[in-house]
């Protein structure tokens, strides 16, 4: 079996802390719930060791990796493997859409690179993918954001997102001596299947998304300072739109629930209009 290259150096820029146990491969892969008749997204194939396990319960996984010096590791790797296809291609930068265009709808499952954890995961959130779940391996600080509660620390717009899309929880938890080279931190493992469709009805996405970004972008003002400045409004219509939603006057962004953002979101929708 084909392991990483002589002298293989890892490199921490682009997050490669690898996962070579294959019990805890495959107690992942049990954990994201998928089956034969599913299709995986992998981001960040690494040396195949997850898309392999992947391969094993999936009709299809379509996986990517960005560093070149793996790329014949991977081809001996999926040589014979019919139900694996490889993309050599920065995920960042990836079209999602047009890269699982002919696959339906498909879940994801992925050793994130941490450095690449909330972007990634807003990508999902936010665009307009057929995604039926999204399941991780991250930092255990980054789970921390993703399941945090309102008035915590932790809670911001990723939080927020998740309860939009999905139904988050932690599955497994993975000290960081398990991994290769190990990180400074654990890692946990957290499974979000998507609704069906978002449990609140939003009238516009993107200023949804927006309301999201405007009310976290200063923490220590109120949500009324965040609103004028973030959308040139008086502050008096801010408090305005706020009473109508049910808000105190000198709330801040942290203590609003998915619901509350919404309310106001549906508001500032139909009174920017206007």
């Amino acid at each position: 079996m084909s392991r990483t290259p002589p002298g293989f150096e890892y490199r921490v820029s682009l997050g490669q802390n690898f996962l070579f146990d294959e019990a805890l491969q495959n107690r992942l892969v049990e954990a994201a719930g998928v089956g034969l008749s599913d299709t995986v997204l992998e981001i960040g194939a690494g040396r195949g060791d997850l898309t392999l396990a992947l391969a094993k319960r999936c009709r299809q996984v379509v996986t990517l990796e960005i560093d070149p010096r793996l790329e014949p590791v991977l081809l001996d790797r999926f040589s014979g493997v019919s139900n694996v296809v490889l993309h050599m291609a920065d995920a960042m930068e990836a079209d999602f859409s047009a890269l699982m265009a002919n696959y339906g709808p498909f879940h994801v499952v992925a050793n994130l690179p941490y450095n690449l954890t909330t972007p990634l995961l807003n990508r999902f959130f936010r665009e307009s993918l057929p995604i039926l779940g999204v399941s991780v391996m991250i930092q255990r600080e980054a789970a921390g954001r993703v399941l945090a509660a309102p008035g915590t620390p932790e809670y911001g717009p990723l939080a927020v997102l998740a309860a939009y899309r999905a139904m988050p929880r932690e599955a497994v938890r993975v000290p960081a001596r398990l991994f290769t080279p190990p990180p400074k931190v654990d890692g946990a493992f957290l499974v979000m299947p998507f609704h069906e469709r978002p449990p609140v009805r939003v009238e516009d996405e993107a200023l949804f998304f927006r309301l999201l970004g405007v009310a976290f972008a200063m923490r220590r003002k109120t949500l009324a300072n965040n609103l004028a400045a973030g959308f040139s409004i008086p502050r008096e219509r801010a408090l305005a739109m706020m009473l109508s939603a049910g808000l105190p006057a000198d709330v801040r962004g942290e203590r609003l629930r998915l619901e509350d953002f919404v309310s106001l979101s549906n508001l500032l929708s139909k009174d920017l209009k206007l």
